[in-house]
């Protein structure tokens, strides 16, 4: 193709103006302070600095920061946090490379970590130091003139956060303090961040309300005559409700064994303290606000253990058995619950103060502890809890069975105008679903029935060596 020919007299032709370049730069993503945060518990001012405290494994500390749950504006940030078991002060040492906003500004550290420890978080190091000197006895002095519940004495070894141990006489002691008292109010107000970090979902309790009480498990150390420290080992705090006409009810909300302690039977010990505290002081019952998944396994096999000494509850479980032994329950199409009399149920509480959720939940690992040999009666006794789980999750489903809702002309308010009536040809089942949701609905009723069987066979196997 031929080039087109310019004539010599014409203008020059402009040259092509340039395009410009925009650069744009990068957008921060920010970093999840999970990781960038470790978090250490010491017990004396030598681990501070160092890796040998003891590392503690927070819930979740992105929850804790509002932006996104994330930290922008760092390069290389590492923030490494030491709290004291002694004073339950913090500090906490902030490394980066660099700062810079990159569209979502510079979080502003101090504050954020403020939100969690509050006035616990010392900013100068030596000042924090300082602590385990100057307060040495904070835990001492709080108990010292509280009421003591209940002591267990033991003659062994103490066992640090780094994994030395020396030979030590304790005692453990569990010491109440009444929140109307401001040294129970100052005591809490320092373990807040703990709660934060350690108890899922928890929020602080409100100091200034007096109905809450705080149950502090220490551990008493003496090192020389003259020389007695208490050691926090855990604490419990307890709502007192007034019940008509001059009862109460007491509530566990909160409930926290520090983590160097957990695993070694302190929990359990806790527990045992505060139901000796329902049953002496003869309370309604004792019941537990929204209890996570492990520490409700302490408490259903404490309870269990209990309950196969009270006389009540071990007759009621024998005439069960003998029912449920007597044929093939997963034949029938209808399958009792075995649920223990309203008598039995009202003297656990009485007697134990058990409250009726927590009991139903041991019945069915006494039934199970109650069939011997397990083997010959698992079947029917996975057809009880099948049955038990359905109930619960469908129950209200299967009350609406064959039940149309239809509207009717009135010259009243159309939303409150209806009528309810049953279809003579209808089928029980509740709502109706298509096959895969069916299919579905049965493999999540399955996961839950198979979930809770291993349950039961681990608080079995805790509370008897016959059964795994």
């Amino acid at each position: 193709m031929g080039q087109k020919q310019q004539h010599p007299n014409a203008d020059p032709l402009p040259e092509p103006k340039k395009k410009r370049r925009v650069g744009f730069s990068n957008i921060d993503a920010g970093v999840e302070p999970n990781d960038c945060i470790k978090i250490y518990l010491v017990s004396k001012k030598e681990e501070v600095g160092t890796s040998d405290g003891y590392r503690i494994s927070p819930v979740d500390l992105n929850s804790l920061f509002e932006e996104d749950e994330k930290i922008y504006g760092y390069q290389g940030l590492k923030i490494t946090i030491w709290i004291s078991s002694i004073s339950f002060h913090a500090y906490a040492d902030i490394t980066f490379q660099s700062t810079s906003d990159g569209g979502k500004g510079i979080t502003d550290l101090k504050s954020a970590l403020e939100k969690i420890f509050g006035e616990t978080l010392l900013e100068n190091k030596d000042d924090f130091l300082q602590t385990f000197s100057t307060e040495n006895n904070f835990i001492s002095s709080v108990v010292s003139n509280e009421e003591k519940l209940q002591t267990k004495a033991s003659n062994g070894h103490t066992t640090h956060f780094n994994g030395s141990s020396e030979a030590a006489f304790s005692d453990l002691e569990v010491v109440r303090l009444m929140m109307s008292n401001l040294a129970a109010g100052h005591l809490y107000s320092r373990l807040v961040p703990l709660v934060l970090l350690l108890v899922d979902g928890s929020n602080p309790i409100d100091v200034t309300d007096p109905s809450w009480e705080l149950y502090l498990l220490t551990r008493k150390k003496t090192d020389q005559p003259e020389n007695t420290q208490h050691i926090l080992l855990g604490f419990a705090a307890l709502y007192r409700f007034y019940r008509y006409p001059d009862g109460s009810r007491l509530r566990l909300s909160q409930i926290l064994v520090l983590p160097p302690y957990q695993h070694k039977g302190y929990g359990s010990y806790l527990v045992e303290v505060l139901s000796n505290v329902a049953i002496s002081e003869n309370v309604y019952d004792l019941t537990v606000e929204e209890p996570q998944e492990y520490f409700q396994h302490v408490r259903t096999s404490f309870d269990v253990k209990r309950l196969l000494a009270f006389e009540p509850a071990q007759s009621a479980v024998k005439s069960a058995v003998l029912h449920l032994k007597q044929g093939k329950l997963s034949k029938k199409t209808q399958v009792p619950r075995f649920l223990p009399s309203t008598d039995v149920v009202d003297e656990v509480r009485k007697t134990l103060k058990i409250n009726k959720k927590q009991f139903l939940q041991c019945w069915e690992i006494l039934i199970y502890l109650g069939l011997d040999p397990i083997e010959k009666h698992m079947e029917d006794y996975v057809t009880i809890i099948c049955n038990r789980v359905k109930a619960d999750i469908l129950g209200k489903d299967s009350e609406t069975a064959g039940k149309e809702v239809i509207e009717v002309p009135s010259v009243h308010d159309e939303e409150t105008s209806f009528a309810m009536f049953r279809l003579q040809n209808s089928k029980a089942g509740g709502i109706q679903m298509d096959e895969d949701q069916t299919k579905t609905q049965e493999q999540q009723l399955q996961q839950l029935v198979d979930e809770r069987i291993k349950e039961v066979k681990l608080i079995a196997q805790k509370v008897s060596h016959k059964h795994v």
